[in-house]
């Protein structure tokens, strides 16, 4: 308000100055005269000073003109101007509400608006590393692949988009099927930016599918100097590669050096289980059994697993059940309560034919955890013990339907692998396999609950000279894995720990 004030104030003083100015220039006498040829011109003061200040405006008029005249000639010429500066400010404007619309559009899902508002954008902006991006992605959007490459391979001219470029047409030959391209266009990619997540990753598990483990090593130790994979995951992948290219080179029958690189795969990572036991057998075959029962011992106090406990017997193949239930201790007293090793001592008892100890070691893990080999083992005890054949039957029976247990199961898809591979079979995901139950329990034998009351129930008595009929008859149960235990020696139910004959 003030400020209002004050200017009304200064606005009023100055007329006031500009109307004293004027009358003093009246009562002043005297004038100019201006004489021209023969014309001659007799001003009085005021009206000098009014011609004087239009002279001046005149001036700054021509001046002006003549301003505007020039950079007319200059914008013509292809200068930078006033002008020029104007018309780009009006074209990036457009271009810029063009690119826009453009990212808008190619949100939406509406591709052949984004490719048209892209190339708007490009015909006012002349920004390819923009406006490309944009036709690519919309291109691939919408199914026109040879357009999307075409724009990828124009980036590839750019430094600044060359590995925007690389990796658009990457995925490109990924989804086409073409691996090797790809792993090749993945390596320049990885090259150019070490500390892409996702480009590593592609790289890595392209290498590990090709098994070209060296390689698979180097960008793995690439990641983890740049700092995009954490320490402790790059020494458990690290130890993965190294236990894979230990594997080919006992393939090539190089034995001493695929010993020592198995050997440096289990001390990467000695909880990995497929590394203890093909260090374990490197051991051996070095006739170093205290070594590999030392790796085998470490890697079951981290997880026990079947694949350690059958290393484990193959140190001594020939020794009775008695030594081997002796020896296994260093293993059993480990994860005491872990189902693995309460099975696995219920199968050396049983191998013993000590069926109390071995019941006694199973507890009630038949009912509590009931899995194929839990009850298959209940089984092998009640026979040993002189059960009736309907218990043992049942047990049986039971074992149709029950889950398989724990198994190799990828963490990303659920997919279930007979043997560890570094590699997921189904989605190709690299080290994500792990030892545990699936969902839903795992894989079961369908129809096997239909089939317990006959498996169960005693047949009705028959004449002797009568034969039975089909649906009376025995059925032994579907699974190949459970012969009839009247057929078979308890060692059938624990072949890892089969000791010799008594």
């Amino acid at each position: 308000m003030l400020w209002s004030l004050f200017k009304i104030i200064l606005f009023v003083a100055l007329i006031a100055v500009a109307a004293l100015g004027a009358g003093w220039l009246m009562e002043t006498g005297g004038g100019v005269r201006i004489a021209v040829g023969a014309q001659e011109f007799n001003l009085g003061a005021l009206q000098a000073a009014i011609v004087f200040v239009l002279f001046v405006l005149a001036i700054w008029l021509l001046l002006k003109l003549i301003s505007l005249l020039t950079a007319v000639v200059h914008f013509l010429n292809g200068d930078e101007t006033a002008i020029s500066r104007y018309f780009d400010r009006n074209r990036e404007r457009k271009g810029y509400e063009a690119l826009a619309d453009g990212l808008m559009a190619l949100a939406s899902g509406e591709e052949r608006a984004a490719m048209a508002k892209a190339a708007r954008a490009e015909k006012f902006l002349h920004r390819p590393e923009l406006t490309n991006l944009i036709t690519a992605q919309a291109a691939e959007m919408a199914g026109d692949r040879k357009k999307a490459e075409d724009v990828y391979k124009r980036l590839l001219q750019d430094e600044r988009t060359r590995f925007v470029g690389i990796r658009g047409i990457m995925k490109q030959k990924l989804e086409a099927g073409d691996t090797e391209t790809a792993m090749k266009l993945a390596e320049k990619a990885f090259a150019l930016k070490p500390r892409h997540v996702e480009t590593g990753d592609i790289l890595l598990a392209l290498q590990a599918t090709q098994s070209d483990w060296s390689g698979a090593r180097k960008t793995l130790g690439a990641k983890v100097k740049t700092g995009a994979l954490p320490k402790d995951v790059g020494k458990r992948r690290d130890a993965v590669l190294a236990l894979q290219e230990a594997k080919d080179i006992f393939d090539e029958g190089n034995s001493i050096r695929a010993r020592e690189a198995a050997i440096e795969a289990n001390k990467l990572s000695p909880d990995l289980i497929p590394g203890a036991v093909l260090a374990a057998t490197s051991y051996m075959e070095r006739d170093n059994p205290r070594y590999a029962t030392r790796v085998l011992t470490k890697a079951w106090q981290a997880q026990p697993h079947p694949d350690l406990a059958a290393a484990f017997a193959a140190i001594r193949p020939d020794e009775t059940p008695e030594e081997r239930l002796k020896r296994f201790k260093a293993l059993t007293k480990h994860q005491k309560d872990h189902p693995e090793t309460r099975m696995l001592l219920a199968e050396l008892h049983i191998a013993n034919e000590d069926y109390p100890a071995a019941r006694n070691a199973l507890g009630d893990l038949a009912e509590t955890d009931p899995t194929q080999r839990s009850l298959t083992l209940m089984a092998a005890i009640e026979r040993g013990e002189g059960g009736d054949d309907d218990t043992v039957r049942a047990c049986l029976t039971r074992a149709v339907t029950a889950s398989r247990g724990p198994q190799w199961v990828c963490d990303k898809c659920n997919q279930i692998h007979a043997d560890w591979v570094p590699v997921c079979e189904n989605c190709g995901a690299f080290d994500t396999l792990s030892w545990k139950v699936p969902p839903e329990g795992g894989a079961r034998i369908h129809g096997g609950a239909e089939m317990l009351p006959l498996l169960v129930s005693k047949p009705a008595p028959e004449a002797p000279d009568t034969p039975p009929t089909e649906a009376e008859a025995e059925v032994e149960p579907p699974h190949a894995d459970y012969a009839d235990p009247d057929d078979a020696g308890p060692a059938q139910f624990a072949p890892e720990v089969e000791g010799k004959p008594k």
